[in-house]
């Protein structure tokens, strides 16, 4: 009896090791992508440092630079991607529907939308949380002291429900002001009609910088009320779009850790490190079990950078938003950011 139930065991190992090799075969999504030639990207209206176009309609962002190096490892050109801006409303509509094939806009994680929207998250590519920004003239330190307050919100967002949960909990009885439109909720706040505005820090900063006559006159506080985990969602059923939105975007974690970069990616093809190699396709080739070619992650990388360059020019320190590293930082120097590994 042992030695038959050692044979059935056996052969499912080497059966499941068999599986394990087979190259994966092009969902319907990533057909219809490379029929139409474009990736559809989802992103959002306007969001300094995650997703906005400029004057000449060129996109840019950490957002923008998610899809564009999934178009490169997809389709060889990370040029090759529509742009549908999405308010908070519209965002999970436009996924169910197959109006966009990726929704890479500033978007939580969440128990619910990950189990009841028909959607699955991919992985994080940027971690935040909720906070307050007010004006310096409110004389304002502290979220507490916003007890009776009035506080700007977009509706449709985790940041509604955070604010209730946040005034509840704390007995504050804050007045939610609800606008649709992020627009709205800004332009109330800047004319003086809340006290307070409310969303994730990221976007505090970008709405500091891009609308604020005079951002020195505001100040984002301290404290943060909420676990905000973002990064791009796909539709479920497709498994084969899943993986490769998934490991891209491990991939340029992986590449920032094992120092690729932009600039030196051709060099480092002749890498002896075996991550390196295996990143790049040199030796193994990964590709084939996306049903991609054995170049995809070097393309990514190429064509925007690794994981650290995205956010260096995008939101770090030295570009306009100035935020810091902090829990985005790799695993390695004190964040959370943790590649799985390409192998």
């Amino acid at each position: 009896m042992f030695k038959s139930g050692t044979k059935i065991v056996l052969g499912t190992l080497v059966a499941a090791g068999a599986l394990a090799s087979i190259p994966a075969h092009a969902g319907k999504t990533v057909d219809a992508i490379k029929a139409r030639g474009q990736v559809v990207c989802g992103v959002n209206t306007g969001l300094a440092g995650f997703s906005q176009a400029d004057s000449a309609g060129a996109w840019s962002g950490l957002d923008v630079d998610i899809c564009k190096a999934i178009a490169a490892a997809t389709l060889g050109d990370a040029n090759k991607v529509k742009w549908v801006p999405l308010n908070a409303q519209q965002r999970f509509a436009a996924l169910q529907s197959g109006e966009v094939d990726i929704l890479s806009r500033n978007t939580t994680f969440s128990l619910t939308r990950d189990a009841s929207l028909g959607l699955h998250v991919t992985g994080v590519t940027y971690y935040d949380g909720q906070g307050f920004m007010v004006t310096t003239k409110s004389k304002i330190k502290d979220a507490k002291q916003l007890k009776g307050q009035t506080v700007c919100v977009q509706s449709g967002t985790t940041t509604e429900k955070n604010l209730t949960d946040f005034s509840k909990a704390n007995n504050l009885n804050i007045k939610p002001v609800v606008f649709e439109k992020v627009e709205a909720a800004t332009g109330a706040y800047f004319s003086g009609r809340c006290v307070a505005y409310t969303t994730d820090a990221s976007g505090l900063a970008s709405v500091r910088n891009k609308e604020a006559k005079n951002p020195d006159e505001h100040v984002i506080l301290p404290q943060l009320i909420s676990k905000e985990p973002l990064g791009p969602m796909v539709r479920r059923g497709d498994d084969e779009w899943l993986a490769i939105t998934k490991w891209v975007i491990h991939g340029l974690l992986e590449a920032e850790e094992y120092g690729v970069t932009q600039a030196n990616v051709d060099q480092m093809k002749s890498s002896t490190d075996p991550v390196v190699q295996r990143l790049l396709g040199t030796t193994e080739d990964t590709g084939k079990l996306l049903g991609l070619d054995k170049e995809w992650m070097a393309r990514a990388i190429k064509a925007v950078g690794n994981y650290g360059e995205i956010f260096e020019k995008n939101v770090g320190p030295k570009s306009a938003l100035k935020l810091p590293r902090g829990a985005n930082n790799l695993w390695n120097k004190g964040g959370l950011m943790y590649a799985y590994p390409i192998r």
